[in-house]
């Protein structure tokens, strides 16, 4: 595989999509801001400043075929490099990763092993679990330091009222007390004064703090604000969460999740009632157009018939296993979204006018060779919200058909057997305990 084709496979890799209306990512809030530590090479004297992450994880993955799983979960990237660089010394890198073989069905010379280091492996999880730990606590120093910080002065953003001293929950509660605007308890804050900074200058840039739209003088904004109810900043806003404390508190969950875990009690083992449980809709986006569909066979029915394009009947015709339906989705994604012709790979300069050639062609059913899609970097969603993938069908045949294909590639499944156990062992659970006493 040459480098071209290496830099083919990596730009599907590194290369974050989402659907418009789904661009809202809530379970990877940014939580603390970048730093200008330097991330190192777990192989080689490489490395790179954290803001430029992507560079060296692209480094890994194209020089030593190596891929981290969830990179935005882990608390301390730098320190997390370090450690793995150490035991990579000690120990190959067989002994912790799991391989994953490209083109396992082809000739050998063809297939090429890669390399996944993910929280599967304990001592993986120990190490991302013990740097959130490490986070945990500077969090709460920080808040303890604001709480006996005696040097604090504000005004009041909505009046001309002073807070001096040791008095910034005091502001907090005076705003909520007074003005009807709440950014939540001084408990659950931390960095409270670049949160106030950050609110400030929204206002003085003369922007609704919940809408978030621009008026054209401050009169007419406080009016917006009091006549909608928008004395509240918008929840939604992923820049806040760095200000809340409770964003810390769980590996790679946001407060919304940990609240929800607080409000309910974990159901015995032996209730098997499921009869009020309901199912969330998929809202699959159609290939060609903004529609959506809450089953697989109204997406499909759409798609054959306001298209043309008959995803049943290319899996018949082609005898497509499961994998090869993934792939041949994300590659038609792809090449819509690069404004290409999947059929005839003519280029385009707008989505809208592939699209138009597409039908007016009839390049709808159209497709190239199988070596064009049925390709490894295809295993990757081009759309990381894409629920179409779920769609696909997935029939025992398929099942065995493809098992009999994949035979030394190792399945690793996620242990949720002792649920219980684990939330009442949970070394972050602890730490709160011993902090609250």
């Amino acid at each position: 595989m040459g480098m071209s084709r290496y830099e083919n496979f990596i730009s599907r890799i590194l290369e974050p999509l989402c659907f418009p209306e789904q661009q809202d990512d809530s379970r990877a809030p940014s939580l603390h801001h970048p730093s200008s530590e330097l991330l190192v090479c777990l192989f080689c004297s490489e490395s790179a400043p954290l803001l430029q992450k992507d560079v060296l994880l692209k480094h890994l993955l194209i020089e030593h075929k190596l891929v981290i799983g969830d990179v935005k979960l882990i608390a301390d990237l730098p320190e997390y490099m370090l450690y793995w660089k150490g035991r990579f010394l000690e120990q190959p890198v067989t002994d912790f990763c799991s391989v994953i073989k490209t083109n396992s069905t082809g000739p050998v010379e063809k297939q090429e092993d890669y390399y996944l280091l993910c929280d599967v492996l304990p001592e993986d999880r120990v190490l991302r679990e013990k740097l959130q730990q490490k986070r945990l606590e500077e969090i709460l120093e920080q808040q303890q330091k604001e709480r006996d910080d005696s040097s604090f002065h504000r005004l009041c953003m909505f009046c001309s009222e002073e807070f001096t001293g040791n008095r910034w929950s005091s502001l907090l509660n005076h705003m909520a007390r007074e003005h009807s605007f709440s950014i939540g308890l001084p408990d659950n804050i931390v960095y409270c004064n670049q949160f106030l900074d950050t609110l400030q200058h929204k206002l003085d840039n003369l922007q609704c703090l919940y809408c978030e739209k621009t008026f054209r003088d401050k009169t007419t904004l406080k009016d917006h604000m009091r006549k909608k109810a928008h004395r509240r900043i918008n929840a939604n806003n992923r820049e806040y969460d760095r200000f809340y404390v409770i964003n810390y508190l769980e590996l790679g969950k946001t407060w919304e999740e940990v609240q929800s875990e607080d409000d309910r009690e974990l159901v015995d083992d032996n209730d098997d009632d499921w009869s009020d449980w309901q199912a969330h809709p998929v809202s699959a986006v159609c290939l060609f157009c903004d529609h959506q569909s809450e089953t697989m066979d109204q997406i499909y029915t759409h798609m054959k018939e306001a298209h043309g394009f008959d995803l049943h009947k290319l899996r018949t015709e082609l005898n497509l296993r499961f994998y090869q339906q993934v792939k041949l989705v994300n590659f038609i994604r792809r090449q819509i979204h690069q404004s290409r012709c999947y059929g005839c790979q003519e280029k385009f300069d707008s989505r809208a006018d592939v699209l138009q050639h597409i039908m007016t062609e009839d390049h709808v059913m159209k497709l190239p060779g199988m070596s064009t899609w049925d390709q490894p970097q295809y295993y990757f969603p081009t759309y990381e919200n894409d629920a179409l993938l779920c769609t696909l069908s997935d029939s025992d045949d398929d099942e065995e058909d493809e098992k009999s294909h994949s035979d030394g590639i190792p399945v690793i499944a996620e242990d949720i057997s002792n649920l219980r156990a684990l939330k009442q062992t949970s070394v972050l659970n602890q730490l709160l305990k011993n902090r609250s006493t």
